[in-house]
């Protein structure tokens, strides 16, 4: 069963190579949202005070099913970013104390463990990882010169943002264990991208987004946290669930999952979405979107003047990968605009330190037709105007 961009709700007028910011909903699922919406204000006393909340645990049972960890280990946030501020917040990190990261972390993220961190005097370590990265066992050798007796916590992204590389977190959490560490995964754009199955990761903290690869509506996202240490973190907002006149299992799910009036709709169409990625046999038609990317990135970075940051292979590479470019003035803006603008193709320009990176998606929706029309539009930009070094 094919899948094309009419299936989803994707704007016609313009190529949308950027699944990975904030993904794409198929239109089937979107429906099954609008269904939950609707019944949220039919009766918003019942879905608030009891058919919702049966939903909403439903529909966690699937999430954990999919990702393979306990339901009751599991609360839905709005994003990842939100679900770290819960864990930052209450980390109980003292002066001097180390949280050890990389250099490639997502933007928000780092503010918040730097503004965590500067409240009390710890310490946010950014271990420089080099790219063009060669294998996983540098990347390896690399991250744990960050390591010092301070270090109390490990935060690291399994797919990165801006440079779009799947770091052997795995590897991470098992010598981080072996060396007492509390682990913290950044997994925004794994679910549904690549294999994730946190009993074998043995993360104790992971976030993943659900509204970027698992095709859900934008704003739905979890939170796992290990049983041994989830009465370690306090809510971001108090509400309900604080000292709850009806308590449940545990004071995780009381404080994390109890908002009030939050519409929790999105959370919801988890169960459609794991239906829709079945029915359409999406194992299959990722690993044709990754193979796609693959054979397209040498030469995308050819055509921009730079050499790919990794090994062209599974093992760093997904549906996701970045283009170095070299611009006058460092001016990423520019490039992003003119592609948008001039050629109607949406594709993010980031700026990483000295780095700029064009970051390409790959999706059902793609195909190599939108590919080579972006491989065209380089070439006439570096012909027609003076932007690339």
């Amino acid at each position: 069963m094919s899948i094309s961009k009419s299936d989803f709700l994707l704007s016609e007028e313009y190529t949308h190579l950027n699944h990975g910011s904030f993904g794409a909903c198929p239109k089937e699922i979107f429906a099954d949202y609008q269904h939950w919406q609707l019944q949220l204000e039919r009766d918003p006393v019942e879905f608030f005070t009891k058919t919702g909340l049966d939903k909403l645990e439903d529909s966690k049972r699937a999430l954990a099913s999919y990702i393979n960890c306990d339901t009751d280990d599991l609360v839905y946030t709005t994003n990842p970013t939100y679900a770290i501020n819960i864990i930052a917040k209450s980390l109980s990190l003292s002066p001097d104390d180390e949280v050890l990261a990389t250099n490639h972390e997502y933007g928000a993220l780092d503010r918040t463990w730097n503004y965590y961190c500067d409240k009390v005097g710890a310490k946010y370590v950014q271990q420089e990882i080099p790219i063009p990265l060669t294998s996983k066992e540098e990347f390896i050798e690399y991250f744990w010169k960050g390591y010092t007796p301070n270090t109390k916590a490990i935060f690291i992204s399994h797919i990165t943002s801006i440079t779009a590389l799947i770091f052997p977190v795995k590897e991470i959490c098992a010598k981080a264990k072996e060396l007492g560490l509390i682990t913290i995964v950044d997994g925004a754009h794994v679910p549904g991208h690549i294999p994730l199955d946190l009993s074998e990761l043995k993360a104790d903290i992971y976030t993943g987004a659900c509204h970027k690869w698992m095709l859900t509506p934008k704003g739905c996202s979890f939170l796992y946290v290990n049983k041994e240490i989830q009465n370690n973190f306090d809510p971001v907002i108090i509400s309900w669930g604080y000292n709850a006149e009806s308590p449940g299992k545990s004071l995780f799910l009381d404080y994390h999952q109890q908002q009030g009036t939050r519409d929790y709709s999105a959370f919801l169409t988890v169960p459609k979405s794991i239906e829709f990625l079945t029915k359409h046999k999406w194992k299959d038609v990722s690993n044709e979107a990754k193979l796609m990317l693959r054979k397209n990135y040498v030469e995308l970075c050819e055509l921009a003047g730079s050499k790919p940051i990794c090994p062209v292979t599974s093992e760093f590479l997904g549906q996701i990968c970045s283009i170095p470019v070299s611009l006058k003035n460092n001016d990423a803006s520019l490039l992003k605009s003119i592609l948008f603008e001039k050629y109607k193709i949406e594709i993010p320009v980031f700026k990483l330190r000295e780095h700029i990176f064009m970051r390409l998606s790959t999706q059902a929706y793609i195909h190599q037709e939108d590919i080579d029309y972006l491989k065209k539009a380089i070439k006439e930009i570096k012909e027609k105007t003076d932007i690339f070094v």
